[in-house]
């Protein structure tokens, strides 16, 4: 059992340190020389790097966000896969049962690490993108639904981030319609929440009428908030 719970510890730890990689940072300071905590929203995500930088950066962070969430899922996915091979997995531990709560938590992880990078003292971005690649590699369904709802708000609305308060919102419903574990459903609402409150910068703009829409760059002076 200590070898298991060990192992269980060390995938959450990767998928912590998986999303806690900045990508976004990364982008901006090579090809502009500036940080991007101290430009528009200050967020490391691909909507800020997209209105700092253009589509393509943006478009190469979106991408690479996406699948720190993917590797973090595959992540345990390989782990229920590997450790059978080698007797890891306990007599007493039932693996059907584990498997999605253990998902659950490697979501949550690399979601925090976005968001909270330890690279970054703690900052990050919005974990839109990372919480869309979990979603994809636990239920291709649910991932594909919840972009679904993204993009049709963003084609309407031209606004990323309410786009990414619909997705938010959906993803719930989507995991109890596609008949996903109860702990996947969990993740979906407390991740949801998550996304959500990440966003509350952003929702005070949209009330006020000021939240910038797609094609909108900023400028490389930070970003006075209250």
């Amino acid at each position: 059992m200590v070898i298991w719970l060990t192992l269980c510890g060390i995938v959450l730890v990767v998928a912590y340190l998986l999303g806690s990689f900045p990508t976004g940072y990364i982008a901006v300071k090579q090809l502009k020389g500036i940080d991007i905590r101290e430009v528009g929203s200050g967020s490391t995500g691909a909507t800020n790097v997209l209105r700092t930088l253009g589509k393509g950066p943006g478009a190469f962070v979106l991408l690479i966000d996406c699948l720190k969430g993917v590797l973090a899922i595959a992540l345990v996915y390989w782990l229920f896969n590997f450790a059978p091979s080698y007797d890891f997995i306990p007599p007493t531990v039932d693996a059907k049962l584990w498997q999605p709560w253990l998902l659950t938590l490697a979501g949550l992880a690399v979601v925090l690490g976005h968001s909270k990078s330890i690279f970054l003292g703690f900052s990050g971005g919005k974990s839109v993108a990372t919480g869309l690649g979990t979603l994809l590699a636990i239920s291709w369904q649910v991932g594909l639904a919840t972009a679904g709802v993204f993009a049709v708000v963003v084609a309407l609305s031209r606004i990323v981030s309410l786009s990414s308060i619909a997705g938010a919102i959906a993803v719930t419903i989507f995991m109890v319609i596609f008949h996903q574990p109860l702990p996947c459903i969990l993740y979906a609402f407390v991740g949801g929440l998550y996304v959500i409150f990440r966003h509350r910068s952003n929702i005070e703009r949209i009330l006020a009428g000021t939240e910038p829409k797609i094609g909108q760059k900023v400028t490389t002076e930070p970003e006075q908030t209250a």
